[in-house]
């Protein structure tokens, strides 16, 4: 029996002692999506139909890794669907200031980068996992923000209720399957 106890104790401190082996680093900070494995269907951006000028000559020359008249431009397509600049859409910066004004109307910090960076290090310190999971270096990183999580399916049955149309949501049985 005393050979039982010793094989346990030294299991034991074996395990300590690898636990105590473990990278002391920040933690990574994960994207809360990445769970998803399925494809990312608005990778995938279809070109316009190609279009005959009316005039050869005035087609413009050719420009080797630049862009051209059937690439998609989504950002200037809504742009242009809701009434805006797309010129402006496709220089995003250059026309910021109106719409940071009104996003900063109640204040804003010039350091909010760092500021998130540090409060966001402190949570997954307060929420590093259990004894066991912090000595296997199991990532715990998706139950520290679990409780932050917006349940997609509550959020569109909301959007339904109040009647906004959601025609491109997938039921959630089809999804859950």
């Amino acid at each position: 029996m005393a050979v039982r106890q010793v094989v346990f104790a030294a299991l034991g401190a074996s395990v300590l002692a690898l636990g105590a082996c473990s990278d002391s680093s920040d933690p990574i900070l994960m994207h809360a999506g990445a769970q998803d494995r399925g494809p990312d269907e608005f990778a995938i951006l279809p070109t316009l139909p190609l279009e005959m000028p009316d005039d050869l000559a005035a087609l413009p020359t050719p420009n080797p890794g630049g862009g051209n008249r059937v690439d998609p431009q989504p950002r200037a397509d809504v742009a242009r669907a809701l009434g805006g600049s797309p010129a402006a859409a496709l220089n995003p910066g250059a026309a910021d200031g109106g719409i940071v004004n009104y996003a900063s109307r109640f204040g804003r910090s010039g350091d909010i980068r760092a500021q998130l960076a540090a409060e966001d290090l402190e949570h997954r310190q307060r929420n590093r996992g259990r004894l066991l999971e912090r000595v296997f270096g199991v990532n715990v990183y998706y139950d520290a923000y679990e409780h932050m999580w917006l349940d997609k399916y509550a959020e569109l049955d909301r959007w339904r209720r109040a009647g906004a149309r959601t025609p491109t949501a997938p039921p959630r049985e089809l999804l859950e399957n």
